[in-house]
């Protein structure tokens, strides 16, 4: 075959200057800046915000390059078209949270020499509850201390430094400060390093991303909490604010419950969950953990119970995706049985209004999450017709159509109690005819989970989606790639028009279990392998995997049929149980 043009082509000496290529990721047009090879992103990217002109809340702690999510820190040898992560981000705000929460451990190491500090959980106003370890709680003005000295290692902007240490070497830091949790996590450590971070000569693990200076830190503040305090953040929703910090004090109160819980259990860390796995504690872990989760079913079966002699005859649960509602409900059903209440189970989805009355989102799509999708003046017409023994002809929907029609005509009675399960269910504006001494609201969810470490929280969020992603693969055929695409709209819905109502719940239940992520890992990593290395979900993957990782894993034949991890992983004795029907 004829080459043309062959003359074009001649040897050439290796490039000393790279190009970047900036998507702009809505931040402003797409440029092109050169430099140095070896030039860390950072500094191509300081080159571009100056340009746009971008205010602190949009300039980039990170990058995706080529669908992978990279450090600014990263050296660029070749062309590369990057998209900036800002604060805006999901990705963007974890990496904030998480370099602030660096920035709290260095400061409390160089304030108090020696103290070591757990950041334990979140809060639901945007903050981390957070305590000491090996001493008394921070007084006011000690806390104050902290702060200002947080405030002058960002204000310096300070280098944080990746590195790949030597595991041995590692461990000798570690066990030097009496890290016993990172020490227990480092047993199960297959690779000869380990990837820290330092700041200011402090040396700490975590499975995350981190800014590459401390400087992008603007906005947190300190509050007394409890025995500890609270680390306060912002929302990528609202950047550049602090949130108004609310007190949840039913949230409180499952936090406390699950520290007696795990410390009944003998697991403070995953670290821990790893030793009692491999020393043959597997079944033992699961049985005490499901017979806590039955302890606390009965007591609320035992309360609604007592309530229903007082004039409660709804029992209304509400929670986020993968939260585990649906089985909880049919264990609680079954708890209400054994005190002779008859359990009858109204179909929320059957109180849609019309397909064309539907209303829009934001985008001109249907909004099924909204409360303005239920024919919510039937559903109270309805509550109240049972409530009273009247003889009621209930509706039924067809997703099919898009249209209802009338269904069974039900007529219960005094010994009944209807169960109402939906996102909607916490929201007053539900019932609004119901009286409130008829009724009785659960909130369910994943509310607190076994951390890494004393300094890596696994959120609850994630624990949800790795639910989700498991169920979608074996019930819907859904992989992991598609789960992962819908969950930020999932997300939305839930910050819409579920958390904002979670305090009104009369009791709320953790569906979380001690163990499931050592169940979860094996069913999720394969699914989570497979998501299209060429897609930006790419990302999101490689960040569960992560942590994922960490944990030992358990077999599914421990898991109790009845569990509400059976809901996710399957297997449920309760999948074909429908109370009431």
């Amino acid at each position: 075959m004829q080459l043309e043009n062959l003359s074009t082509i001649q040897p050439a000496a290796p490039r000393e200057r790279v190009q970047v290529v900036f998507n702009g990721n809505g931040n402003g047009p797409k440029a092109i800046y050169e430099g140095p090879t070896g030039t860390p992103l950072r500094e191509f990217f300081m080159a571009w915000e100056e340009e746009q002109n971008l205010p602190i809340e949009n300039r980039a702690v990170a990058a995706v390059v080529e669908n992978r999510l990279r450090e600014l820190t990263v050296p660029v040898t070749r062309d590369v078209s990057v998209q900036p992560i800002s604060l805006h981000h999901s990705d963007g705000s974890r990496i904030y949270r998480r370099t602030l929460s660096f920035l709290l451990v260095v400061a409390i190491a160089e304030c108090f020499p020696g103290a070591q500090v757990a950041i334990d959980h979140s809060l639901p106003s945007g903050a981390y509850f957070c305590h000491m370890v090996n001493r008394a709680k921070l007084t006011p003005t000690e806390l104050a201390m902290v702060k200002a000295k947080m405030h002058e290692i960002a204000q310096a902007d300070d280098p944080i430094i990746r590195q790949n240490m030597p595991l041995k070497e590692a461990k000798a830091i570690f066990e030097a400060r009496k890290d016993a949790d990172k020490l227990r996590l480092l047993t199960i450590r297959q690779e000869d390093y380990l990837s820290v971070y330092e700041l200011r000569g402090y040396v700490d693990y975590f499975f995350g991303y981190m800014a590459a200076s401390t400087g992008c830190i603007k906005w947190f503040d300190l509050l007394p909490y409890g025995d500890g305090f609270a680390l306060t953040y912002p929302i990528r929703e609202k950047l550049g604010e602090m949130p108004s910090y609310v007190d949840s004090p039913k949230m409180g109160e499952v936090f406390r419950q699950t520290s007696e819980w795990l410390e009944l259990i003998g697991i403070e860390d995953v670290g821990q969950l790893n030793e009692a796995l491999g020393k043959g504690r597997a079944r033992e872990i699961v049985l005490v953990n499901e017979a806590l989760h039955e302890r606390h079913i009965a007591s609320i079966g035992a309360t609604i119970a007592e309530r229903h002699h007082q004039g409660v005859r709804v029992v209304l649960i509400a929670g986020p995706s993968s939260s585990g509602k649906t089985t909880f409900a049919k264990r609680l059903a079954i708890q209400l049985m054994t005190h002779g209440l008859k359990p009858f189970t109204l179909e929320m989805d059957n109180y849609f209004v019309d397909r064309d009355l539907t209303p829009l989102d934001e985008n001109g799509e249907f909004d099924f999450e909204s409360i303005k999708a239920l024919n919510v003046e039937r559903l109270n017409r309805d509550l109240l017709n049972l409530i009273s023994g009247r003889p009621t002809l209930l509706p039924t929907f067809s997703f099919h159509t898009g249209t209802g029609k009338d269904g069974p005509t039900v007529q219960l009675s005094q010994e009944h109690i209807i169960i109402l399960e939906g996102i909607h269910g916490m929201n007053p504006n539900l019932t609004p005819e119901v009286p409130a001494e008829n009724t009785y609201r659960i909130y369910v969810s994943a509310l607190t989970q076994l951390n890494i470490d004393r300094h890596n929280r696994v959120p609850t969020t994630d624990i949800r989606l790795l639910r989700r992603i498991v169920r979608d693969a074996a019930t819907r055929n859904y992989t992991a790639e598609d789960t992962l695409g819908r969950w930020q709209s999932v997300r939305r819905g839930e910050k819409r028009n579920i958390f904002p109502y979670q305090e009104n719940a009369d009791v709320m239940f953790n569906s979380a279990l001690v163990y499931e992520l050592s169940v979860i890992r094996p069913l999720a990593e394969p699914l989570l392998l497979r998501v299209n290395p060429d897609s930006i979900l790419r990302v999101e993957a490689h960040r569960l995997l992560s942590f994922l990782r960490w944990v030992r894993e358990m077999d599914t034949e421990f898991v109790p049929d009845n569990s509400l991890m059976r809901e996710f992983i399957g297997g449920s004795i309760l999948k074909d149980y429908h109370p009431g029907g």
